[in-house]
């Protein structure tokens, strides 16, 4: 059985649940992060120093950072379909897994851990509004890309889709940000949203 430790309103774990519902793994999750604790407790910094969440446990196998995690269990558990036989097209999916990692995750943390996360009263207003800037830009560069097609890599789901696809949603659910029109963008996660996995595990209310 697989096991991932993580709190459902954790937009890493949320990548990693979101993956295993699409290829139909069975898993156990338990509650880790924040309020729930475990993850400075000795055991869980012996597999994972970071002391972050997810971590996840196959087997005797322990493996942490969430896109390596999506990255392994398609490989493992979906090759040909999340995990693309073609490099080329695996490429494409992990360039924008670590597009995500580099340069959309940073603006989309700031605004939403200052406007989601922070009393009102200690928020970094001009922290948001710098943040919410570079956010605009770089999701009209995605934006862009997906106007010549439907997926990250191409013309099907992937799991470069995952990572991204989890953030942005996060990014365009935060209430009060002014954001342009982004057709393409807005329409990719529509079809996202018609993935049940996506509607069960990443279109939650932000906490």
């Amino acid at each position: 059985m697989i096991e991932i430790w993580g709190r459902t309103n954790s937009v890493n774990v949320q990548k990693v649940l979101w993956c295993l519902d699409e290829i139909g793994l069975p898993y156990e999750r338990i509650d880790a992060g924040l309020q729930f604790g475990k993850n400075n407790e000795p055991w869980y910094l012996a597999l994972n120093p970071n002391g972050r969440i997810p971590l996840l446990q196959d087997g005797e196998f322990s493996l942490w950072e969430s896109n390596t995690i999506v990255r392994y269990l398609s490989s493992k558990y979906d090759p040909g379909g999340l995990y693309a036989e073609s490099p080329e097209t695996r490429a494409l999916a992990e360039r924008w897994m670590d597009w995500q990692l580099s340069t959309l995750l940073a603006p989309v943390s700031t605004v939403f851990w200052t406007l989601i996360r922070t009393p009102a009263a200690e928020r970094d207003m001009s922290a948001v509004t710098r943040a919410t800037a570079e956010a605009n830009r770089v999701t009209a560069m995605l934006d862009r890309e997906l106007a010549r097609q439907p997926y990250v890599a191409g013309e099907r789901f992937s799991m470069g889709d995952i990572p991204v696809g989890a953030v942005i949603y996060r990014w365009l659910a935060i209430p009060g940000i002014e954001r342009p029109e982004l057709p393409a963008l807005k329409g990719w996660q529509e079809r996202l949203a018609a993935r049940p996995a996506f509607r069960r595990h990443v279109m939650l209310p932000l906490s």
